[in-house]
């Protein structure tokens, strides 16, 4: 047992292992030696709900459950980072406000219709925005198709995000008065989302390392999530994702991301940043 797993009673360096073997297998998230802390802080809650004794007992229980069991899917959610805000990085609304959206509305203008994913939603917050900023800037998307799909692999943060309500804190975070007085209404001590905010997302499970399609759209936000993954993972993602991209689509990273040589074209806008497909994207699956 390593000192680090002796202080924070993980029991031995195998329940460890098999923690991060089994986070890797189903989220492809990369724990090493320094998360031993990280897992301890969030699956002892786990293991208290479940009434086993630290994360050996925990280990012990997984290991006799099958694969589909919601104790398996309960220990991968709580591993997965859900740090998000409303109007997260001000420089990536600002540049989807003055030039990405104006782009995509004069493409898609012939089909009035206009298709955006929120990967890795969390809790929400980002795909509100986009919808907050659309109503705010763009009175000419009225009678549009407008699709705004919110993802992520927890369920848990995905039913916060469809109830739409957020504590002062969280509203406090990215939102200004204005914004506020606007789109909010006082829930006794938070605040509940406009009906009309709420009706115009919908939210749905997805694994981004599970093999299968995914949503076609014209602007994808995959922000702060790939950090989380190794260069192949993140290639594999950053794949599939170019070829659910229409043409002429852009997708959004952040500011500490790339996308690795995955056939995407990188655009200046002021201090922001933005990928476009190389050549053809629909049907690229190598």
């Amino acid at each position: 047992m390593t000192l680090a797993g002796a202080k924070l009673g993980i029991g031995a360096d195998a329940d460890f292992d098999y923690i991060r073997k089994l986070v890797a297998d189903r989220a492809a998230i990369v724990l090493d030696d320094s998360k031993q802390y990280l897992v301890e802080s969030r699956l002892l809650p786990l293991a208290r709900s479940e009434g086993v004794t630290g994360l050996s007992g925990l280990v012990g229980r997984l290991r006799v459950r099958g694969p589909s069991d919601p104790l398996v899917t309960a220990v991968v959610e709580a591993m997965t980072t859900n740090e998000t805000s409303f109007f997260r990085d001000p420089p990536v609304f600002e540049t989807l406000r003055t030039s990405i959206l104006p782009d995509l509305i004069a493409k898609r203008s012939a089909a009035r219709r206009l298709r955006i994913w929120s990967a890795a939603a969390s809790t929400g917050q980002e795909a509100y925005s986009v919808v907050m900023l659309l109503r705010e800037h763009f009175p000419e998307l009225s009678g549009w198709r407008v699709e705004v799909l919110g993802t992520d692999l927890s369920t848990a943060v995905l039913e916060k995000a469809r109830i739409g309500v957020y504590s002062r804190f969280e509203v406090a975070r990215g939102l200004s008065t204005e914004r506020l007085g606007r789109w909010f209404r006082p829930k006794g001590a938070d605040y509940q989302l406009d009906r009309s905010i709420l009706d115009a997302v919908q939210f749905r499970p997805l694994n981004l390392v599970t093999p299968g399609p995914l949503p076609q759209s014209d602007l994808v936000l995959l922000r702060n999530v790939l950090i989380y993954f190794d260069l192949e993972t993140r290639r594999r993602i950053l794949t599939r994702v170019r070829a659910a991209m229409e043409p002429g689509s852009w997708l959004l990273l952040g500011t500490a991301e790339n996308p690795d040589d995955a056939g995407l074209l990188r655009v200046q806008f002021g201090h922001g940043v933005a990928y476009q497909p190389r050549g053809p994207a629909r049907g690229t699956t190598r």
